[in-house]
């Protein structure tokens, strides 16, 4: 049998192995800066990797000061892409790191984020084919993270523009893609069935009781999982947000959970 270094890494990407994938994007320091600071941060990520993600995205520094035991068995995406709040254009991404960096920090994937409808589309669409033809000759998945955003988008959540986005980032060479959710999450099937890759969806409802309901829904609507940084990073308990949104990711059948869920407690952490 030949071993496939993408297939394995892909593998390691499920903690359970069943190819669902709870991801929790730490890059938000680059766009808007620290998400917690210094004495937290070990903390922070030993605590979503402990309590059931099965990866952590960060940037290549931050990934280099990062203790290899704060991970434990949770896998690492390298986030390729960076912009910050302050640019003239926020909707432009562009490259500050490349798959060769990733690999020498031991990362399971990569990611690269585009804006479709952006003034720099072309460009990134671009940079998001050069590191898909990187991932393919080293091996290592890609994320792309692909939204509808910019002055020619008028709405970012309408399906058409959704399913238009993930079959870009397929076509392009892309494995996995994570994207927004629509308006009425149950749409989110119309937008899983176009794509021939896996399906993530990202963010979620300021409320956490919400941001639980909504993620049954969206597994229960076909996605491979779900991509939430913020809801968890800022959240008084981010262990147990952690856990609850893992059960319902790897749960057999999620759409039975969004209303049995107990509600989130301290005593959790």
């Amino acid at each position: 049998m030949t071993v496939d270094g993408k297939a394995l890494r892909m593998r390691r990407l499920s903690r359970t192995g069943d190819g669902k994938h709870l991801f929790v994007p730490l890059d938000h320091s680059v766009s808007d800066g620290p998400v917690v600071g210094r004495s937290s941060w070990e903390d922070l990520v030993s605590a979503i990797a402990g309590y059931g993600a099965d990866a952590v995205v960060l940037h290549k520094g931050r990934a280099r000061v990062l203790a290899p035991t704060a991970l434990g068995s949770c896998g690492l995406v390298v986030h390729l892409s960076a912009s910050t709040a302050h640019a003239a254009d926020t909707d432009a991404k562009v490259l500050v790191g490349d798959v060769e960096d990733a690999l020498r920090l031991g990362a399971d994937a990569v990611s690269v984020h585009v804006n479709i409808g952006s003034d720099t589309e072309s460009r990134q669409l671009a940079d998001l084919g050069l590191v898909a033809g990187a991932c393919q000759r080293w091996g290592i998945p890609l994320l792309a993270m692909i939204y509808p955003r910019g002055p020619r988008i008028p709405d970012p959540r309408e399906v058409r523009l959704l399913s238009h986005a993930v079959n870009i980032a397929a076509d392009l060479g892309a494995d996995l893609v994570k994207t927004s959710a629509p308006a009425d999450p149950a749409r989110m099937a119309e937008v899983v069935e176009s794509c021939p890759i896996p399906v993530l969806c990202a963010g979620g409802a300021p409320d956490v009781r919400d941001l639980v309901k909504t993620a049954a829904e969206l597994m229960a609507a076909g996605c491979a999982g779900l991509a939430v940084g913020r809801r968890i990073f800022t959240s008084d308990n981010p262990a147990a947000v952690v856990a609850r949104l893992a059960s319902v990711v790897h749960a057999t059948d999620p759409a039975s959970l969004s209303e049995t869920l107990p509600p989130l407690t301290a005593g959790v952490v």
